[in-house]
């Protein structure tokens, strides 16, 4: 028996073939390709070329060709598309460890390189392989919140991301007339994957695709829970926001960061302490407490709070004055400009953010008072914060301070 993984012979399972490695390829086609467009999607969601606040990942150059004005309908944009990215991606890790584990054999041929070709293949298949696992252990990270990589996620996960598609582009290309042979059995693939000294089999292929369809399925029922309220939302034991809502009340759902985390002090955020600061045209500045936004109109929204991590709430009921509102208070009454949004919160990403025209001209977007019929609690944003349809859930600001008006 061969003992070195180089020797052909060393690779017994007869589960490993053509057919396996083309099913298992075929559904990461599809599941990998949209699993790219709702990452870009998301990205684009931050309007990261309205402000450098907003731009996480500097220098994208022309991979930022795709970005456009993020829109605010519908709603729910945003929850359904971050959803199915993270939902999807945490679904695809069996099959993704599957179809790693069939094309093993191919890691340890010799020689490395036969040809140039060979080796660009060869190449092109270590960037493939690093750029996949790469890109799925930051994600289930973040979604874990738990940041033990160095740097930012945000840059990380985008330039990861492009690197990792242009490889899977290249060889699905490269692979897809191979693939479509296997599947429809027209020749005999030479692939090298067969064993030339198979084990005897404990189970079929088929048999070996539904043990993965099953590990899928089960990552999927104890995630996608995530984005629901309820009983289902129990279901998601994987996500950190899964189980019971944290508390009871009108606030009783979900946050990322406390106000004790952002190190908010109660004394800032008192009725005598607390004053916002509206400024916009030629330089034209407000300061409204708490008690004066209640004296202007009020207007209510039922908006979900949607996170990049992928969890999200059902629709909350906010009241608070518009947006649009205030911009006319310091001279934009016509046409509401983009905003700068500043927060009480001293440390962190997104203390600060930046919202386009289109989403302050939106009637649906706050300045938050009150949520389901009550104040705001300190968790959720006491005094004011901002709420916005379809945007993501660190650009709904907490703890706002000044808001600045004009074109950015």
């Amino acid at each position: 028996m061969a003992r070195s993984p180089f020797a052909p012979s060393f690779w017994r399972s007869p589960l490993r073939g053509p057919w396996l490695t083309s099913v298992l390829g075929v559904v990461l086609l599809g599941g990998i390709t949209l699993l790219f467009v709702t990452g870009l999607l998301s990205y684009a969601a931050y309007n990261p070329d309205l402000s450098p606040v907003n731009d996480k990942t500097p220098d994208k150059g022309v991979l930022g060709f795709y970005l456009f004005s993020w829109p605010t309908d519908p709603h729910w944009l945003y929850r359904l598309n971050q959803g199915v990215h993270v939902t999807l991606g945490i679904t695809l890790i069996p099959v993704l460890l599957a179809k790693l584990w069939s094309v093993v054999p191919k890691l340890f041929t010799l020689p490395p390189a036969r040809s140039l070709a060979h080796a660009l293949e060869r190449i092109s298949l270590l960037l493939l392989v690093g750029g996949a696992l790469f890109e799925f252990v930051t994600g289930v990270l973040n979604i874990q919140l738990d940041y033990v990589f160095p740097g930012s996620f945000y840059p990380l996960h985008f330039y990861g991301a492009w690197v990792f598609f242009t490889a899977f582009v290249a060889h699905a290309v490269l692979k897809a007339p191979l693939a479509w042979r296997n599947l429809r059995r027209l020749r005999e693939e030479k692939t090298g994957l067969v064993s030339p000294n198979p084990a005897p089999p404990t189970v079929s292929r088929r048999g070996a695709l539904w043990f993965v369809g099953s590990g899928s399925l089960l990552l999927f029922a104890t995630t996608a829970g995530q984005n629901f309220d309820g009983v289902l939302r129990r279901t998601a034991l994987l996500a950190p926001h899964g189980g019971a809502e944290p508390g009871s009340g009108p606030g009783g759902f979900q946050i990322n960061k406390t106000a004790a985390y952002a190190g908010i002090d109660p004394g800032e955020t008192s009725e005598e302490a607390w004053r916002l600061v509206v400024v916009g045209r030629a330089g034209r500045t407000v300061r409204l407490g708490r008690a004066e936004l209640l004296q202007l109109p009020l207007y209510s929204s039922a908006l979900p709070i949607a996170c990049v991590e992928g969890w999200s709430t059902s629709d909350q009921w906010w009241r608070g004055v518009r947006l649009r509102d205030l911009a006319a208070l310091v001279g934009y009454e016509d046409d509401p400009p983009d905003v700068f949004v500043e927060s009480l919160q001293r440390h962190g990403a997104f203390r600060r953010a930046a919202l386009r025209a289109n989403q302050v001209a939106d009637p649906r977007s706050l300045l938050a008072l009150s949520v389901n019929g009550e104040d705001l609690t300190p968790d959720h944003g006491h005094p004011a914060r901002i709420i916005v349809p379809a945007a993501p859930g660190v650009l709904n600001t907490k703890w706002v301070a000044r808001l600045t008006f004009g074109d950015l």
